[in-house]
């Protein structure tokens, strides 16, 4: 997963604490302890998954004892129907992990399929899909990942991942008296080595001067298909061109006819939807031990 199994323990600690540091009072008044049974994961919509090792994860960190086996990898495409994963022991114990791993497993595979669409969208173009740092506070790195599984790509993941000056650092230094030239020679001056340098520019001249000052990226933000294509006819080609900003399904087609190398979209995090995924207990493996 290219996450370390800290990481992923230290995210899922803090959803369990949040869940079950109380216990899970209904299942303990109702279900005995030693009940024992299996559990399918099923996908109830088309869509890409991921998270299935999360999920996994989760259940173990509850009962160790528990038996869990991931059928289908992150990254695969699946339909209604499909058993993600199949999980065996305890019954309270399945019960009390099934809504933190169905958390993380729906949030994830809904991220990974609606990049997927979005990637689709531009098929036969060399442009890469990205998300952003519109990410829910502490799961950035699983969010970032299922982005990964969905075939898209990754921005920056924190900031000092790279010099990426916004229309704020440009108001702050304006009103100092810099221009958009001087501020991203000195971004380039001051900048750690190795690290590339972006400029978010509105204007076709805003583009022009951030590309004048040494710019590594220029991030064209809010800006027309039309007027993205004629700002790639200006900008040399050792500069990368991004669109960010109003990227839809309808227009991310548009946004990369026009030229550009990456196209950044908050959406693909900050609004995906939970593919719909459901644990259903299988009735003729329930029996007391």
């Amino acid at each position: 997963m290219n996450l370390s199994e800290e990481q992923i323990d230290n995210i899922i600690d803090l959803a369990l604490a949040e869940d079950t540091s109380h216990g899970d009072v209904t299942s303990e008044a109702l279900i005995p302890p030693e009940l024992q049974g299996r559990a399918s994961i099923l996908v109830k919509a088309e869509g890409i998954v991921a998270g299935g090792e999360v999920a996994k994860r989760v259940f173990l960190k509850v009962d160790p004892s528990l038996q869990v086996e991931v059928l289908i990898k992150d990254g695969a495409k699946v339909k209604p129907g499909d058993i993600v994963a199949t999980v065996s022991g305890k019954v309270v114990s399945i019960l009390k992990a099934e809504r933190v791993a169905l958390n993380f497993l729906s949030r994830l595979s809904g991220i990974a399929s609606q990049t997927a669409q979005y990637v689709a969208k531009t098929k036969g173009f060399v442009v890469s899909i990205t998300d952003t740092r519109k990410t829910i506070p502490g799961l950035r790195l699983l969010e970032k990942y299922a982005v990964r599984m969905g075939g898209g790509q990754n921005h920056r993941f924190h900031l000092g991942d790279g010099i990426l000056i916004k229309d704020n650092h440009i108001a702050a230094l304006r009103a100092l008296g810099m221009s958009l030239k001087d501020i991203v020679a000195k971004a380039k001056q001051n900048a750690p080595q190795g690290l590339k340098t972006e400029v978010e520019v509105n204007t076709v001249q805003e583009a022009l001067d951030a590309v004048e000052g040494g710019a590594d990226i220029i991030m064209l933000d809010n800006m027309s298909p039309d007027e993205m294509r004629y700002v790639v006819g200006l900008i040399p080609s050792h500069v990368k061109i991004e669109a960010s900003g109003g990227i839809t399904l309808a227009n991310v087609r548009a946004a990369a006819m026009a030229g550009v190398d990456v196209i950044s979209i908050g959406a693909l995090t900050h609004s995906s939807k939970a593919l719909d995924i459901s644990l259903e207990l299988e009735p003729q493996t329930l029996k007391l031990s």
